[in-house]
Parts: structure tokens; C-alpha cells; sequence
């Protein structure tokens, strides 16, 4: 089990892993989904926040929390915050990189990386606002593209 400096949540099954440089907006995004999620109706919670073990196992790419971090979510001004609903793992469906500059129309060879031998969709996002909706929209049509395959 390694760990890396990333968040994890969860829509419906899937885990989204979220990277960025510290100060880029994982956790505000994790946040933010938790809560597009209970609009919307989708079930959303949290895996980890800052740090997450990353485990392969048969083939997937399984995310899990720091176990001083379990439960907890850093709100900027607030510090660390108990948050529900969580979850103890994740298998990862989706890679999600916070970057400045991100590209306006990514080229087909940036929208899938491997990630500790586990070939995974790729997003990468600019800090601003509607990552969280772009997110989901992202995650509903890797689901219809797994149902129809």
C-alpha cells in the first residue's frame, strides 16, 4: 500500500481520485461534490482527504484513507471538519488533475493515464468555478460508456 498526496470521493460506486498542488482545491472539490451529489441525487461521500493509500488489487486501483485523516476534511479557515457520509475504499473509475493552464480541448493521449500499472480516464481541470459539475458530468458518461461496453 503506498500513499500519495491526493482526495478521494465516491459517486455512486466509483472512486475520483482528485491531485493537485497543495492549495489547488482537492479538498473544496471533494466538498463540492458531496454536496452536488445530495442535490442531485447521486450518493456521494468521502474516501480521504490530503493523503490516500493507493492498493492494486485484480487489476483495479483501489483508494483508501490515512488513518489519521478518516472522516476528516480540511475547509480553508476552519481547519480539519468530521464530514458524512464516508466511506472506508474505493476502487478508482476516474483521475482528476487540478492544474493551472489546463487544456481548453485535451488531446485523446491526455485523457487516460497509468497509474500504479492501472490504466485509468483522465480529467484535467483549471481552478475555478463548475469543476465540481464538470466532474459530474464526466463521471455520468464514463457510467453510460461502461454500461454500453
Amino acid at each position: 500500500m503506498a500513499g500519495i498526496h491526493a482526495s478521494c470521493v465516491v459517486l455512486g460506486e466509483d472512486g475520483i481520485l482528485i491531485r493537485g498542488a497543495p492549495g489547488s482545491g482537492k479538498s473544496t472539490l471533494v466538498r463540492d461534490l458531496i454536496g452536488l451529489g445530495a442535490i442531485s441525487g447521486t450518493f456521494a461521500a468521502l474516501v480521504g482527504d490530503d493523503r490516500v493509500a493507493l492498493t492494486q488489487r485484480h487489476g483495479r486501483l483501489v483508494a483508501a484513507p490515512h488513518p489519521a485523516l478518516a472522516g476528516l476534511l480540511e475547509v480553508r479557515g476552519l481547519g480539519l471538519q468530521p464530514v458524512e457520509p464516508t466511506m472506508p475504499s474505493a476502487v478508482l473509475r476516474l483521475v482528476v488533475d487540478l492544474a493551472e493552464g489546463a487544456p481548453r480541448m485535451p488531446e485523446a493521449a491526455e485523457e487516460t493515464i497509468l497509474l500504479r500499472g492501472v490504466r485509468l480516464p483522465r480529467t484535467v481541470l483549471s481552478p475555478g468555478p463548475g469543476r465540481a459539475g464538470t466532474v459530474l458530468w464526466r463521471w455520468r458518461r464514463l457510467r453510460v460508456m461502461m454500461m454500453t461496453d
